[in-house]
């Protein structure tokens, strides 16, 4: 599986042909093709490159596990 640093997933913000990318619980997920990241922004709170594990964990309206449903690209370098 492919290893990410945070620094290189934040290129995966879903903006000018890129993917984008999300960080939860070391895992990175691909979004991209999800109706709730047009553009790499979710909902107007969130943005695509970025490590979510905290704001799903204390604010998201919903479970977590609804990444589950989106690829797992790879996983953050520890």
């Amino acid at each position: 599986m492919e290893e990410f640093t945070l620094e290189e997933v934040a290129k995966y913000n879903g903006r000018n042909g890129q993917r984008a990318y999300v960080v939860y619980s070391g895992k990175v997920y691909d979004v991209t093709d999800s109706d709730f990241w047009d553009g790499g922004e979710h909902m107007g709170l969130h943005e695509a490159g970025t490590d979510l594990t905290e704001a799903l964990d204390m604010e998201a309206p919903h479970e977590n596990d609804s990444l589950d449903n989106f690829k797992v690209v790879g996983v953050i370098r520890k």
